[in-house]
């Protein structure tokens, strides 16, 4: 009886919310890019997608105002700094006490957001409540999501009269078949979907083949600016970057310089990136029981990256499955030779294998060793590879990225056609 009950209230909500769409669409004014307004999980953390979204965020601000909604707040200060002119604001400010009502419905899950989504143990009822009232609060402009999360809530209670953009920065495949469900739902109600990888451009392509988003496209991320200079690539030291978690396999990475180690003992591997106490101190183990300490070194998170990769020689990436890595591409904009696991997708549409990068398509460990000791080995190999990282990276400046936004948002806002106003709730 309870289902039965809800799924009433919910067909009827979604035949208000149509109604109320329908008067706005008629009512509204031509659509604009200004202001522009970014949806992120945590602005005030760590992690690629933010550093990128910031970068974004930068760019776009030059002709318009932007706004980062970040949905949670859970630290005082930013690990990130917050680009010039961008206002920052949040949902959930969990670093002030809620009053007792906002409490309570922070105590509930979410009932908008599939369990599936990684977001989803960060969110609750009151997250729900909250990013609702914000979007229908919309008078026109953008709102862009970075994530399902966002992205299915934009597709669903944006109001008719905002340009609707959804990002993907995570692959298509990392998804569970519940997420991918609810994008077949409501994705198509956007106004644009962009992915970071032709490969994930594909996969919606085909996901969304019967009811498509008004558009979609591919495009990367821009390499945001980063201090020190180009690697002289001297130095005995690679480095490898990302969070401590099961994805960036470095357990794995452990196990490659086992065979590195004892063919190069003079050479150090750095690893930057935090993660939880208890991931941090099994990595620590892996490396003391593999009898590498002082061989690699856990560097924790670093907030001028680009200084630490100025001062390396090989950047190694050791995922199991990426996005759109923007550290192979950091590495490149230093000079830096990348070797890559070939895994699923980023890194094979960044690097092309032999020119700026090796690729390596065993999943074995010691084959990663093998290529890291192939650059190691060959001075001249790691120089044609960083002279040709550096014209790769070229083309991912903010200049040249942020021109194809530019442009997007530029024709999205000269389209007056509103989308089709049907499957926007229940």
């Amino acid at each position: 009886m309870l289902r039965k009950l809800r799924g009433i209230a919910a067909r009827l909500a979604g035949r208000l919310l149509r109604a109320q769409n329908a008067r706005r669409a008629r009512r509204a004014p031509a659509r604009t890019a200004d202001p522009v307004r970014i949806l992120l999980l945590h602005a005030y953390g760590m992690g690629g997608t933010i550093r990128t979204v910031l970068n974004q965020a930068a760019h776009l601000s030059r002709h318009r105002e932007v706004e980062i909604v970040s949905l949670v707040r859970n630290v005082e200060e930013p690990f990130f700094a917050m680009p010039p002119g961008v206002r920052v604001s949040f949902i959930d400010d969990r670093t002030v006490p809620r009053g007792r009502i906002a409490e309570w419905l922070a105590n509930r899950p979410s009932r908008l957001i599939p369990e599936q989504e990684k977001a989803y143990l960060t969110m609750n009822l009151l997250t729900d409540l909250r990013l609702v009232r914000f979007l229908r609060s919309l008078r026109g402009g953008v709102v862009i999501g970075t994530r399902p999360a966002f992205n299915l809530l934009i597709g669903r209670f944006a109001p008719p009269e905002v340009i609707t953009i959804a990002q993907e920065h995570v692959p298509y495949e990392s998804h569970a078949p519940e997420l991918h469900a609810e994008m077949k739902r409501y994705y198509g109600n956007v106004d644009l979907l962009a992915t970071l990888t032709q490969a994930d451009h594909r996969h919606f392509t085909k996901l969304l083949k019967k009811r498509p988003p008004g558009q979609l496209v591919q495009v990367p991320n821009a390499i945001p600016e980063l201090d020190g200079n180009v690697s002289s690539l001297t130095e005995k030291t690679v480095v490898a970057i990302g969070r401590v978690v099961h994805a960036k396999g470095f357990d794995r990475l452990v196990n490659a310089w086992k065979e590195v180690a004892p063919r190069h003992p003079d050479w150090v591997l750095r690893i930057y990136g935090g993660g939880t106490e208890e991931r941090e101190a099994r990595l620590r183990a892996r490396i003391e029981d593999a009898g590498l300490t002082g061989k690699i070194l856990l560097m924790g998170p670093a907030r001028e990256i680009g200084v630490e990769l100025s001062k390396a020689s090989i950047f190694v990436m050791s995922s199991r499955y990426e996005g759109f890595p923007m550290t192979i591409l950091e590495a490149m904009s230093k000079g830096v030779p990348v070797v890559s696991f070939d895994c699923p997708v980023g890194p094979r549409e960044i690097i092309t294998d032999g020119h700026d990068g090796l690729l390596v398509r065993s999943k074995k460990a010691a084959a990663l060793g093998e290529a890291l000791c192939r650059v190691i080995e060959d001075p001249a190999l790691r120089r044609a590879l960083g002279t040709a990282a550096l014209d790769t990276a070229a083309g991912y400046r903010l200049d040249v990225i942020g021109a194809r936004w530019d442009a997007l948002l530029a024709e999205l806002a000269d389209d007056r056609q509103f989308p089709e106003l049907i499957g926007t709730t229940g």
